[in-house]
């Protein structure tokens, strides 16, 4: 399974035991492209660290080749063990609403989607290139973050600009982080075993959106045409008044891309705390900017959250997942503390053990509040199986 990001590159060898899946090395190349590039990988329960610099993703791939077969006591003898390889691909448009076997179409189809995702979709598509390069012959399967929402309804995904523009440039919502909603759908189910709920679904990270589910099937979610719409992020402005572009182009001589720039890369939490995107950091450093970027980040989640209970007509669950969801019960604290008007009553207790894939909520709460472990790896891998069965 390859995961790949603007400088990073996650990967994880997934062995099949009697039809489960079981990983047996994982880990991920960071800072590529900048001298202190380091490799992370874990193999046999032993946690491995390397500086190595990697000018670039196919350089990191080489590395990567090398940890699973060439070194002494490799997790694999040879690449002829690999049966298939899995990547997450951010953008899938109208083109796919389920997984997709790579070939010469699959290929062109993610490069014409790039416009629309230009951070993620190039990298995505230079990691499938790259795996045809490095391991050829073996099957490649792209799992797409767009398709959990592909059937949205249509009130939900058309935007109230004129029909023919939407039509003809393929203007709507996508939606994205559907691979990591489908997983905290799929692990709420394993452990309710309750399939017909009212579930909102927090994906908090330095890229966040907030998806409302009812009955199993998404009804709206928070990003839009990019997964620039939606809360604030780490370095993302999220949804706000779209008059700040035509007004910031007529009071500055940015063109569009520079805002696009700004907007993407250094708004948000780093924007409003002039500090930093990692929220860690922010509560650290605990001055105005930082609390007021806090305070914002909450702020949006809860009006979304509100929001999203309208529309579900009611609410059975609330999930936390993503790296922020997971591992900061600060921020899960002020968020449920304004939904106790609903009966939601937060275990104290139970949010500062970070509990993984298990209830955070008091046992009279009248709404399930559950900390699930993000595993897009996992997603992916079970996605590959069931691609390449049909």
């Amino acid at each position: 399974m390859i995961n790949l990001g603007s400088s990073s590159l996650k990967f994880n060898l997934f062995k099949i035991i009697n039809k489960n899946l079981s990983s047996i090395c994982s880990g991920i190349c960071e800072n590529i492209g900048n001298s202190h590039s380091t490799i992370k990988y874990n193999y046999n329960e032993k946690n491995f660290i390397q500086e190595i610099f990697l000018q670039n993703h196919k350089e990191a791939f080489k590395y990567i080749k090398k940890i699973l077969c060439s070194e002494k006591n490799a997790p694999i003898k040879n690449f002829d063990e690999i049966y298939a390889i899995g990547h997450r691909v951010v953008h899938g448009g109208d083109f796919f609403s389920e997984p997709a076997l790579v070939d010469d179409e699959v290929i062109e189809k993610i490069r014409a989607l790039i416009p629309l995702a230009p951070i993620h979709n190039a990298v995505n598509l230079e990691g499938i290139l790259d795996c045809k390069q490095e391991f050829p012959g073996v099957k490649q399967v792209a799992v797409f973050d767009t398709s959990f929402f592909f059937n949205l309804p249509e009130k939900v995904k058309k935007y109230p600009i004129p029909s023919d523009l939407s039509e003809k440039y393929h203007v709507r919502k996508y939606g994205f982080h559907g691979i990591s909603h489908s997983w905290a759908l799929k692990k709420y189910i394993d452990i309710t075993g309750n399939r017909n709920s009212k579930i909102i679904s927090c994906h908090l990270g330095s890229g966040s959106s907030i998806c409302a589910i009812k009955n199993g099937e998404p009804i709206d979610t928070s990003m839009g045409l990019t997964p620039l719409g939606g809360i604030m992020m780490g370095t993302r402005s999220g949804s706000m008044d779209p008059s700040v572009v035509t007004f910031l182009t007529s009071k500055t001589n940015m063109n569009y891309k520079e805002i696009d720039e700004i907007l993407n890369k250094k708004s948000g939490l780093l924007g409003v705390s002039k500090t930093s995107s990692d929220i860690r950091k922010l509560f650290e450093y605990n001055n105005h900017n930082c609390k007021l970027a806090i305070d914002m980040f909450i702020y949006r989640i809860i009006k979304y959250i509100g929001s999203y209970i309208a529309a579900l007509g009611g609410l059975d669950a609330l999930i936390f997942t993503g790296g922020i969801g997971e591992n900061e019960p600060k921020i899960r604290e002020k968020i449920c503390k304004n939904f106790e008007f609903i009966g939601l009553k937060l275990d104290k207790n139970l949010n500062l053990k970070n509990v993984y894939n298990n209830i955070i909520s008091e046992k009279d709460s009248k709404v399930n509040v559950f900390v699930i472990k993000s595993s897009e790896e996992f997603a992916i891998a079970h996605s590959i199986l069931s691609t390449l069965k049909n």
